[in-house]
């Protein structure tokens, strides 16, 4: 559409809906954003901005319900909320008490969710706590799960390989935390989704990570059976992850496990959203990966058509549900590990930012998501054309009519199995770069969700498990992101190959000492070189390998060059050798001022190639590359006990009674 000229009006009326019409760059120059971007947008909130006289409308109606509350609203427990003088009602506690309220909130509300009516209106008070509990100081590790091969595992590292993990980091080494690459749900149709950053569903676990040996069914199955499900493993010793033959040779066992066992359980709080995945796993398996490409009458999860069908493949529905419980299980029995070895935190569960857009999500909650937007992020330095993930986001309007439950429930759902969780681009709780469709990664704007919300749901959902959160918040990011965080008592990231006094001349790296102390620390990270491949330059390599290096070969070389000095300047202030440069690197950020440091096996044994390689899908073996030492073997290598030594010095495990398992 062209431009409008009624650009005031425009403004206005993004500004109602939260959308941005200009933003800053990473640069920290203004950003003005195109007006037929800004009308795009709009559109997929449902909001008509295609003419003056559409716009004028719109702005009518949004100034006309401006003043009323929408339809969640956030408290603190201790502070109360206003509510103005106008506003009466009764509040019905989570507790199924009730409550008189005349223009304020009271400060002593319990902790919950809880609904007020007030004249026609039913709004949601999420209560949250003003602040998490202090986070112990410890170490751990960062584990990409599926690269952790060990004598058991069928090809990629399992559930039964994050039980072992857990309780030999925490009993032989102190360790007191593990870092989990998000284990949600999958599309289980071949060729399978392999970046774990892109699920299904953030509601529900993948049953690619299962060991199909430590299932009751194997256990109790004849000496034919468990013969015939031991000759399904698939190699163990390739040169990458096979992710299709992993799941293949699963799926096949555990079908074979299913027909010769009458021990089906399924998860006892098997509610409609669970037996709804299970519905669309099963339909999946006949009619594809997408859901948007299935029979028109398939598309819709409330339609008499999606019943019949679950119906006629009932066994099959009951088979996905049968997997949900015994993934369900393995996590129990990791978590229980961990506290088992007497973990200082235990397990934190990663939260991708989103989920596939023809994944199980998006098709049960069809009315909550922007489907036809792409999250990502604008133009900088390092990606001049902009991000595009693919995922969709949530309609905040939409999220405030549900009272937020699919957020709550995404939280839920990690919590559920772990004692912490990190989330992806944490900055998405304030706002997410929306691409409407047709345009590409740079041509979107911020659309803004309500931060106190969206903070009261997570720290509240935290507090119940005794959790800890942490957020990923490196980029571009407003200041205002990072210091909430920490006034919250949630843990922002501190990548040492960033803490660097960008202002100062030569861009010095920060003593780790002065680093920030409510961070999670570490050297690298999954979207980064390992330190060997720092050391060798195997990243500029690649890229200019592949043609994505913006400048030439030597010029990025030198670039590298001066970085790494900038690095070897700071091990010297800070009196660390650098002849082991891998040691010297945990050795300098062991005494951080973080209160949690996380290493990373990759780095620790040498490997050389990165987990993922942003701006690459298959030029590049993304999620596919296997740590080249066993499991069995990683945990008596002598460089991973040189890089691990000044971490268990500086941080050494509490002495005293293990924490107790998870009931």
């Amino acid at each position: 559409m062209p431009p409008s000229p009624d650009r005031d009006a425009l403004a206005r009326l993004a500004a109602a809906h939260g959308v941005a019409t200009s933003y800053e760059g990473s640069d920290r120059t203004p950003v003005t954003v195109d007006d037929e971007i800004v009308a795009a947008v709009l559109g997929q909130l449902g909001v008509d901005a295609t003419s003056d006289d559409a716009i004028a409308r719109e702005l009518a109606s949004a100034e006309r319900t401006s003043s009323r509350f929408p339809g969640t609203i956030a408290a603190t427990q201790g502070a109360g909320r206003d509510l103005g003088d106008g506003v009466a009602g009764t509040l019905h506690l989570e507790d199924g008490g009730t409550l008189d309220v005349q223009g304020a909130l009271p400060a002593d509300l319990p902790l919950g969710w809880h609904r007020l009516t007030t004249g026609d209106r039913d709004i949601t008070v999420v209560v949250g706590p003003a602040r998490l509990p202090e986070v112990p100081r410890t170490w751990g590790w960062m584990l990409q799960l599926y690269s952790l091969r060990s004598d058991d595992s069928w090809g990629m590292g399992d559930y039964g390989d994050l039980a072992a993990i857990a309780r030999r980091a925490g009993g032989e080494q102190g360790a007191g935390v593990l870092l989990v690459n998000p284990v949600q749900a999958f599309v289980p149709s071949t060729p399978l989704q392999r970046s774990p950053y892109s699920p299904a569903s953030r509601r529900f676990a993948s049953p690619l990570y299962l060991r199909v040996t430590d299932t009751a069914a194997f256990g109790s199955a004849s000496d034919e059976v468990r013969a015939a499900v031991a000759r399904l493993a698939p190699p163990n010793d390739t040169e990458l992850i096979d992710h299709d033959d992993v799941w293949l040779a699963k799926r096949t066992a555990l079908e074979l496990l299913w027909e010769h066992t009458t021990d089906r359980p399924v998860p006892e709080d098997a509610d409609d959203d669970l037996r709804a995945f299970a519905v669309w796993s099963a339909l999946a398996e006949v009619h594809g990966a997408d859901w948007r490409r299935w029979p028109d009458p398939l598309r819709d999860p409330a339609s008499p058509a999606v019943a019949a069908a679950g119906e006629e493949i009932a066994d099959r529905v009951a088979f996905h549900l049968w997997l949900q419980a015994l993934a369900r299980e393995q996590l129990d029995g990791a978590r229980a590990a961990a506290h088992e070895a007497g973990m200082a935190v235990g397990l934190v569960h990663d939260l991708p930012v989103g989920v596939d857009p023809g994944g199980a999500d998006a098709w049960a909650q069809q009315d909550v998501f922007a489907s036809d937007v792409r999250v990502g992020c604008p133009a900088d330095a390092f990606n001049p054309l902009g991000q595009d993930w693919g995922l969709p986001p949530w309609r905040p309007d939409r999220l405030a009519e549900t009272g937020y439950a699919p957020f709550r429930d995404v939280v839920r759902s990690v919590l559920r199995h772990g004692d912490g969780i990190r989330v992806d681009h944490v900055a998405g709780l304030w706002r997410l770069w929306w691409i409407p469709p047709g345009e590409p990664a740079h041509r979107g704007t911020y659309v803004h969700y309500d931060a106190d919300v969206m903070l009261a749901a997570l720290l509240l959902e935290a507090t119940r498990e005794g959790a800890i959160v942490v957020g990923e918040d490196l980029g571009t990011v407003e200041d205002v992101v990072t210091r909430t965080m920490h006034e919250r008592g949630i843990l922002s990231s501190a990548v040492l190959w960033f803490e660097r006094d960008w202002d100062a001349p030569g861009q010095p790296h920060v003593p780790p000492a002065r680093w920030e102390p409510e961070t999670m620390a570490s050297i690298s990270t999954h979207d980064l070189p390992t330190v060997a491949g720092w050391i060798a330059d195997e990243r500029v390599h690649v890229q200019h390998r592949l043609g994505l290096l913006d400048a030439s070969l030597d010029d990025a070389l030198a670039s590298a060059a001066t970085d790494r000095a900038a690095l070897l300047d700071l091990l010297r202030e800070e009196g660390v050798p650098d002849d082991d440069l891998v040691v010297a690197l945990h050795a300098v950020i062991a005494p951080a001022a973080s209160r949690l440091v996380l290493s990373s096996p990759a780095d620790a044994v040498g490997q050389l190639d990165q987990p993922n390689l942003p701006g690459t899908v298959d030029e590049y073996p993304n999620w596919r590359v296997p740590l080249p030492v066993r499991l069995e073997d990683f945990f008596t290598d002598p460089r991973v006990a040189a890089a691990v030594a000044p971490l268990r010095a500086a941080r050494p495990a509490p002495q005293g009674p293990t924490s107790p398992a998870p009931s």
